[in-house]
């Protein structure tokens, strides 16, 4: 290894279009990698940006690169302001995921808008962009990238645990990290909860007040998905063809539908928890703050939930993004074939020079 400390700065912009994420961080290696978060915030999108950035397979491919452009203008801006606002200097990279445009890894496509070469120029400053593309080529999603940071900087945990739209997890079995999708969570909840005018189920208390419903509960657990094994990933349309429809159909009040699939979510959670009775598990993401969630999935399971501080919650992330930059500064392998599917593991990601 030739250096054994990087200042970093990660950038993340996620399909939730919360905002884009960012973060100063330190990673210091010695046996074993470890990290400093110094500074974090989110800059949330302007109602034009977050309009665009919804519609993105709706445009040519000629709308498509002027959208690249302008999105690579906008993240200088944004990164160049956190630089200024916390007087950041001697950084060895900036380390940005970009924003998903297009991912249909089948077809060996993924486009991630930001990651144009002039963001070097534009910063000063040396950038590591564009993590998926390779994965694509060498026959992988190009998805999950994060769980080779739970690996590395989160090994004390048995389980990563991410509730964001949808559950997922990653592990070690046998030596090899895998990863997949478990199940619907936010992506359903905020769906139900924005009829009653709010933009999430704060705490879960709506959810807590409602009545369980029994048969809505196994036409849920009973659909196929959950008897599938990993590798396995979900999304929006599977939602919207396999699960909307049974909940509209059961005609609940909005309380006890939040109830019923809160419950089904901790079940099928917490059946992920079978391998390692007295595990841990880290539990980041939006869902982290429903309290009411987490005890539900607690009730049903002998491992450890543990929900960290705020910072690794809403950020976790943005710091993993940074430290593949590190890897892919090191020439050490930050995309692993167990978890994407690829003919081997690989460092992945373009370096661009100012």
């Amino acid at each position: 290894m030739i250096k054994d400390t990087f200042k970093i700065i990660g950038v993340m912009s996620g399909t939730s279009l919360d905002g884009v994420d960012l973060v100063w961080a330190s990673f210091h290696f010695d046996q074993k990698w470890m990290y400093k978060i110094h500074q974090a915030e989110t800059v949330a999108y302007s109602v034009e940006w977050e309009t665009k950035l919804k519609r993105l397979v709706d445009f040519s491919k000629a709308e498509l690169a002027q959208i690249d452009q302008d999105y690579t203008q906008y993240l200088v801006g944004l990164i160049g302001q956190f630089i200024s606002k916390h007087q950041i200097a001697s950084l060895d990279a900036v380390c940005s995921h970009g924003h998903t445009a297009l991912h249909q890894p089948s077809e060996g496509v993924t486009y991630q808008i930001g990651n144009l070469p002039i963001i070097s120029q534009l910063l000063q400053q040396k950038v590591v962009c564009d993590f998926r593309v390779q994965d694509v080529e060498l026959g992988g999603q190009g998805a999950p990238l994060v769980p080779i940071g739970d690996a590395l900087l989160f090994s004390e945990y048995d389980f990563c645990l991410n509730l964001g739209g949808f559950a997922n997890i990653s592990t070690d079995i046998e030596g090899s990290r895998i990863a997949y999708d478990i199940c619907p969570v936010n992506i359903v909840l905020n769906h139900y909860v924005r009829q009653l005018g709010f933009d999430f189920d704060d705490q879960g208390k709506i959810a807590r007040s409602g009545n369980l419903d029994e048969g809505l509960l196994e036409q849920l657990n009973s659909l196929e998905f959950y008897q599938k094994g990993f590798p396995k990933s979900l999304g929006l349309e599977w939602v919207e063809t396999s699960i909307l429809p049974l909940i509209d159909a059961a005609q609940l009040q909005l309380k006890d539908v939040l109830r019923t699939f809160t419950e089904h979510a901790a079940i099928q959670i917490a059946k992920e928890f079978t391998s390692k009775t007295n595990g841990t598990v880290l539990t980041t993401g939006g869902g982290a703050y429903n309290s009411f969630l987490i005890e539900r999935i607690q009730s049903k399971t002998e491992v450890k939930i543990i929900i960290p501080n705020p910072a690794i919650i809403e950020y976790k992330e943005a710091l993993i993004f940074g430290f593949l930059g590190v890897l892919k500064l090191e020439n050490q392998p930050n995309c692993l074939a167990s978890v994407t599917g690829a003919r081997h593991d690989h460092s992945s990601g373009q370096v661009y020079y100012p």
